[in-house]
């Protein structure tokens, strides 16, 4: 196949991708993501049902690719908020994505299994934003006012595992009456700041 062949080949190829991946964002904006049928989305995108498996190798690829993207729009803004330097101008920032992980259960569903990966070739988007997540809080926390024991790595990636458990326990029915910003301010004042410090937030957050 010639060079001009096969670059006819690859803009027909991105061209169907971004037809299909259209398709799927109108029927979310419509239906939501738990509501996204591979039908519809080849019906709206005018391909074959096996023009999709062709892409995606199944709804879950999609999603990652989708939710991925998500993602990464809200760590754009947040990457270039001003450092925080208190824990709600922390909450103030973090919790756009947060409430756009929590917006569906099944989003949730989605994030929690492809936030790891077994092996380097099956790290996806999803994956990428959780390590995209700690560079960016550990950047705004290695000069700020909060712990300085451990290094700002450590933090970050304390902040995600307790803002993912924050986001678990409201999906839950015996721990869902407590508000996400709530229950993360409790575990993000007891992990940030000193004895002395987390105690007088804590009761200022009380009274």
């Amino acid at each position: 196949m010639s060079t001009f062949m096969a670059r006819a080949v690859q803009q027909r190829t991105l061209k169907t991708r971004a037809r299909l991946t259209d398709a799927a964002r109108q029927i979310i904006a419509e239906c939501g993501y738990e509501g996204l049928r591979i039908e519809e989305v080849v019906k709206r995108a005018g391909v074959a049902k096996g023009t999709f498996f062709a892409h995606f190798h199944d709804k879950d690829a999609l999603m990652d690719i989708l939710i991925g993207a998500e993602i990464d729009s809200y760590l754009d803004r947040i990457e270039v908020c001003s450092p925080p330097r208190t824990i709600d101008d922390l909450l103030d920032a973090l919790l756009p994505l947060l409430e756009f992980m929590s917006c569906e259960r099944y989003v949730f569903d989605v994030i929690l299994r492809h936030s790891g990966a077994a092996a380097c070739d099956a790290i996806g988007p999803i994956a990428e934003t959780f390590a995209r997540h700690d560079a960016v809080v550990a950047e705004w926390l290695a000069d700020g006012p909060f712990r300085s024991d451990v290094s700002p790595d450590l933090l970050a990636q304390g902040i995600q595992a307790f803002s993912v458990q924050s986001i678990a326990l409201n999906f839950c029915a015996i721990n869902n009456t407590v508000p996400l910003r709530t229950r993360l301010s409790e575990y993000l004042t007891a992990w940030l700041l000193p004895g002395s410090q987390s105690a007088a937030a804590h009761s200022a957050a009380s009274a």
